[in-house]
């Protein structure tokens, strides 16, 4: 009798095991074909659709931001003096060195423009990489997923690659000497607290941030706007 229980146990669990493992891959399979772009999305058309996402939206930003004030007259990125050096700011103006200051914030923004014409064939790269399981997991995601996506992606070869173009940008264009200025005419000042901060560190950051920020724009236009869903590939990944 004990073996008879035994065995019936062991078949109910098997049976229990196998209904549960179709639920599992069933409950996989349910949510791969109910993404967000409609129902039956192929592996290949998730991750050709969003490549060409990715690819038009960083085009886009990174032409945008690398023309002559595209930093500089752009209030969302335009780089301002780092919070650190407000006090020094607000003082080097009441001194009558406003235009000291005003150029160099020119410079830093005039160098972010610069180094932006570098981002595109980094994203690119970056873009090209991109795997079946990326794919699912940006569609899955936030309306910024795949500015996420590229920011953990790219933001170590961005950095490498922007800084020599900023740090020799600024040199070009004076900033690094707007900058030595201010602040040795601001140390100058008794009893001051002494400045002395990395700027093309400080305008790489900025940079950095003011290229992520239009990718997010790009891609929550592309995935929220039917009229930015230009081809019949981006309509089948992104059509509501």
């Amino acid at each position: 009798m004990k073996r008879i229980s035994l065995a019936l146990v062991v078949c109910i669990f098997s049976v229990s095991l196998v209904h549960a493992q179709g639920g599992l891959l069933g409950g996989a399979k349910s949510a791969i074909s109910s993404l967000k772009g409609g129902k039956g999305l192929s592996s290949d058309d998730i991750v050709a659709g969003l490549k060409e996402a990715l690819s038009r939206g960083t085009d886009k930003s990174t032409a945008k931001l690398s023309a002559v004030d595209g930093f500089f007259k752009d209030a969302a990125v335009k780089i301002l003096l780092p919070p650190e050096a407000a006090t020094v700011e607000q003082k080097l103006r009441q001194a009558g060195f406003g235009k000291q200051v005003d150029d160099a914030i020119l410079s830093l923004n005039r160098a972010a423009e610069d180094a932006a014409k570098s981002a595109a064939p980094i994203f690119l790269n970056a873009i090209k990489s991109m795997t079946v399981t990326d794919g699912v997991n940006i569609l899955k995601g936030p309306d910024t997923a795949a500015t996420g996506y590229l920011r953990k992606t790219t933001s170590a070869q961005l950095t490498t690659a922007f800084h020599p173009v900023i740090d020799s940008s600024l040199q070009k264009t004076g900033a690094t000497k707007y900058w030595k200025q201010m602040f040795d005419t601001y140390n100058k000042i008794p009893f001051v607290k002494k400045v002395n901060s990395d700027l093309p560190a400080y305008a790489t950051a900025k940079a950095l941030d003011g290229v992520f920020y239009y990718v997010a724009q790009e891609e929550k236009n592309i995935r929220t706007n039917p009229a930015a869903q230009v081809d019949d590939l981006l309509k089948k990944v992104f059509g509501k």
